[in-house]
């Protein structure tokens, strides 16, 4: 097994600091007891993280961005798993214009995606008040539109690693196409399926960009949230709630690395 060298490790080292540096950053603003952001003078204060806890728009920006992440990572691992499986089984000649098609949306720029997204909402508007724009559904398709190429990608790579001729058996066997798709190829591909959710889940939560375009006041997630904060009035709430979002962030990778340890211990 290749072992890197002091050096490379010396580098890796550095770079991961000045890499993380910027994030650790946050966490004495945090501690201010200033109305404002700026590194406490001596004096440390909890006030920020109470008010996390006091005021419940915090508390609703989260769940509400929770409920839309897990929508549109729904949504979108859905759609790339149908259209992934359309391409792996029927081979199109045009399947290269399809998936570039599909796959526009992540070379376009978020502002003609956000513009496009806004004009599509607000004609939805016009025929449900449930699904348009500034609603959370309205939010998560939307949402499902700009994530689901990084979906179609990942399920695409774990269909390419699935032998075909496990296909072409069950379907001598009699097989039909649905027994052979969630029988057979949805089995073979799941972990693909799982990391599809998950970075459709974590593109959705973050998203920012497109959200400022079609929301106002009834759909305000928790990006949107922490972006008012620092345009209206710099609250230092938002240092407070981004140390608890690195410490969650770090929690599920030593998590995740543990049981992938355990689980190599096994074997």
């Amino acid at each position: 097994m290749y072992k890197p060298s002091t050096l490379a490790l010396v580098l890796a080292a550095f770079v991961a600091i000045f890499l993380l540096l910027p994030l650790f950053a946050v966490v004495p603003v945090s501690f201010t007891p200033a109305r404002f952001l700026s590194m406490p003078n001596g004096n440390w204060s909890l006030r920020h993280y109470q008010s996390l806890i006091d005021n419940p728009a915090w508390l609703t920006a989260t769940l509400l961005s929770i409920r839309i992440a897990i929508m549109s990572a729904t949504i979108s691992t859905a759609l790339a798993l149908a259209f992934s499986l359309g391409i792996w089984m029927f081979r199109p000649w045009f399947a290269s214009l399809l998936i570039g098609l599909v796959l526009m949306p992540m070379v376009a720029p978020p502002v003609v995606s956000a513009i496009t997204l806004y004009f599509f909402l607000i004609s939805l508007s016009r025929l449900n008040d449930f699904v348009g724009y500034d609603t959370p559904v309205g939010v998560a398709i939307a949402h499902a539109v700009m994530i689901a190429p990084f979906a179609v990608v990942l399920i695409t790579v774990a269909l390419a690693q699935v032998d075909r001729r496990i296909d072409l058996a069950a379907r001598g066997f009699g097989a039909g196409i649905f027994q052979r798709v969630f029988k057979i190829i949805v089995p073979n591909i799941r972990f693909g399926l799982l990391t599809a959710f998950f970075l459709a889940f974590v593109l959705s939560w973050e998203e920012i960009g497109v959200t400022l375009f079609i929301t106002s006041v009834n759909a305000v997630t928790l990006p949107r949230m922490m972006w008012m904060g620092l345009r209206d009035n710099i609250d230092p709430a938002i240092a407070a709630i981004s140390v608890l979002l690195i410490i969650l962030v770090a929690a599920v990778i030593l998590g995740k690395t543990a049981i992938s340890t355990l689980a190599s211990g096994k074997k």
